[in-house]
This record gives structure tokens, C-alpha cells and sequence, in this order.
């Protein structure tokens, strides 16, 4: 008898244990069919935002903020969830990758960009020799040759540290890489993170001044290296006219027409980047995904980055 009970009780933990194996099976296959359907609807939000562009852009020779499309959420509510999603403008914002030049794995110092960041970063109150070194830092960084940048810092200097590791040697993918580059410390990286980007380009900073928000105004002090103001820039911004300015009417303005740079066609009165952030809760799944759009000169619009998260 006492043999008989001892088997019954065995089995019928063994049942238990089995039975949750199979309970907690079932519901990590019910967690990544929600994931994966939560991740569909996020992918769709990607389709609607081209489609939104599409219709911004439409053949115009300018784009504004009038009907309040920039960073204004939309929602779009599904059976058994919610997905939400936040469009704008992805130019507005330092090029991290237009310190260099070049096509395909061949890049070098582009003097205009390098330029331009030491005025950014002057501008935002780093001194100027640690703004020159910090360009020069993310010059060879980016750059596919092993010389070093007067400041700057090659492959020996990285794999003489702990961990060791290389210089990238081409574009950045992410802002977020500036971490691993010398001297960019969480303060500083703290200071420009709102005002770069890392487009998929090396060109200079395509910036819509029709898109352009006053907090941003110091991208005008950015392109002018220096020659105007921060404090000069956002009043500009602020004045801003119904309808937007032609690049010509932008510069000809009576503040600005005695700082032209070197190459005003920079600025824009259109966009050519967009962003997107998504977020997608369905049953009990969430899913936020980034994405940046660009606007081909055919007006055609593609995907050219996507992360499976928030843009930091």
C-alpha cells in the first residue's frame, strides 16, 4: 500500500510539472504570435507614414508646418490593440557623417563639415580646442585612412585602451556610436545629441528652413560657421512667414544677407529626410520600432533604416 502511494504521488507531480511546462509553452507561443502580429502592424505603420509623405511632398516646391503634420501623434486603433506613431522632419539636424567625403569605402576629411561641427559645438559652449580635437576624433573615426588627424585619434589609440577595439572606417549607423569615440564624454554627448543625426549620407546637412524649430535655430549658426548667432538665428526662425521662404528669400532677409556661406543651397525649402516612431500594443504585447524615410528628387519615397526600437 504504501509502495502503491508513493507511485501515485510520484505521478502526480510528474503530471504537474507537466502540465506547467506545457501551460508556460503555450504561452510563450501565444507571446511571440502576439509580438510577431504586434511587429506586422508596426510595419504597416511604416506604409501609412510613406504614404503621408508622399502626400506632403506631392510635387511642391516647399514644405512647411502648416497642418501641424510635424511631431503630432496619430493613432490608429486595431482589434485587440493600438498603434501610435510620431512623423518629422529626420533633416533637422547636424550630419555626424558630412565630416567626410567620398563614394563607397573611401572617405576622407571634408574641410566644409568639419567646419560646420566645430561651429556647433562652439556654439553649444565647447571651447575651441576641445571642439577641434572632438572633430578631428570623429574625422578619423569615419575616415578609411590610418592617419591621424591633428587631435584626432587612429586604431592605436583604441586598441591601446580596455576593451580594445578599431575605429569604425565608415559611416556612422547610429549617433549613439559617438560613445566609443574619444572624448566624446556623456556630458558632451549629452549637449549634442538633440541637434545630430547619422544619415545614411556623407552630404552636408539638407536643413528645410520652413521645418525648422526655434530651439533649433542654432543649425542657422551651425551653417554660417559662426556668423550668425545663435540669439540672431532664432529670432529669424521665429519670424518665419505664413507659407514658408524660397532659399533666396531666406538669405536675402536684411539679418542675413551680409553672412551668406560659402554654399547657401545647403538650407533648404523642402525636405529630404523623415522620421518615424512607432509604438504598437496588441493583446499584451508592445513593440516600438524607428524609422527614417528619405525623398528620392523623383519624389519617390523608401525606407532607409529601421530599428526594432526608440531613437535615443
Amino acid at each position: 500500500m504504501l509502495t502503491v502511494l508513493l507511485l501515485v504521488a510520484v505521478l502526480a507531480t510528474l503530471a504537474a510539472v507537466v502540465l506547467d511546462d506545457i501551460r508556460f509553452g503555450l504561452r510563450r507561443a501565444a507571446n511571440a504570435e502576439a509580438v510577431g502580429q504586434a511587429r506586422w502592424y508596426a510595419l504597416g505603420a511604416e506604409t501609412l507614414a510613406a504614404g503621408q509623405i508622399g502626400r506632403l511632398i506631392g510635387g511642391q516646391e516647399r514644405l512647411t508646418l502648416d497642418g501641424g503634420w510635424a511631431d503630432r501623434p496619430f493613432s490608429f486603433p486595431v482589434e485587440n490593440g493600438l498603434i501610435q506613431g510620431r512623423l518629422t522632419d529626420g533633416g533637422s539636424c547636424f550630419n555626424l557623417n558630412s565630416v567626410v567625403q567620398g563614394v563607397g569605402e573611401v572617405l576622407s576629411r571634408r574641410e566644409a563639415g568639419v567646419a560646420q561641427f566645430i561651429a556647433l559645438m562652439s556654439a553649444l559652449g565647447v571651447a575651441p580646442r576641445e571642439a577641434e580635437m572632438l572633430a578631428a576624433a570623429l574625422t578619423d573615426w569615419i575616415d578609411s585612412d590610418g592617419v591621424r588627424e591633428s587631435g584626432g585619434a587612429e586604431d592605436e589609440a583604441y586598441l591601446a585602451g580596455s576593451p580594445a577595439y578599431r575605429t569604425g572606417g565608415t559611416l556612422l549607423a547610429e549617433v549613439s556610436e559617438l560613445r566609443a569615440v574619444r572624448g566624446f564624454t556623456p556630458a558632451i554627448y549629452a549637449r549634442l545629441r538633440p541637434l545630430v543625426c547619422a544619415l545614411p549620407t556623407s552630404d552636408l546637412s539638407p536643413i528645410n528652413v520652413n521645418t525648422l524649430a526655434p530651439e533649433k535655430a542654432v543649425l542657422i549658426t551651425m551653417v554660417t560657421e559662426g556668423e550668425v548667432s545663435p540669439e540672431l538665428a532664432q529670432r529669424v526662425i521665429a519670424a518665419r512667414p505664413v507659407g514658408g521662404w524660397s532659399v533666396t528669400d531666406f538669405w536675402t532677409q536684411p539679418a542675413l544677407a551680409e553672412h551668406i556661406p560659402g554654399d547657401p543651397n545647403q538650407l533648404k525649402a523642402t525636405t529630404r529626410f523623415f522620421t518615424l516612431q512607432t509604438e504598437v500594443t496588441y493583446l499584451d504585447a508592445e513593440v516600438v520600432a524607428s524609422g527614417l524615410f528619405e525623398v528620392a528628387p523623383s519624389g519617390q519615397v523608401r525606407l532607409v533604416a529601421r530599428r526594432w526600437t526608440y531613437d535615443e
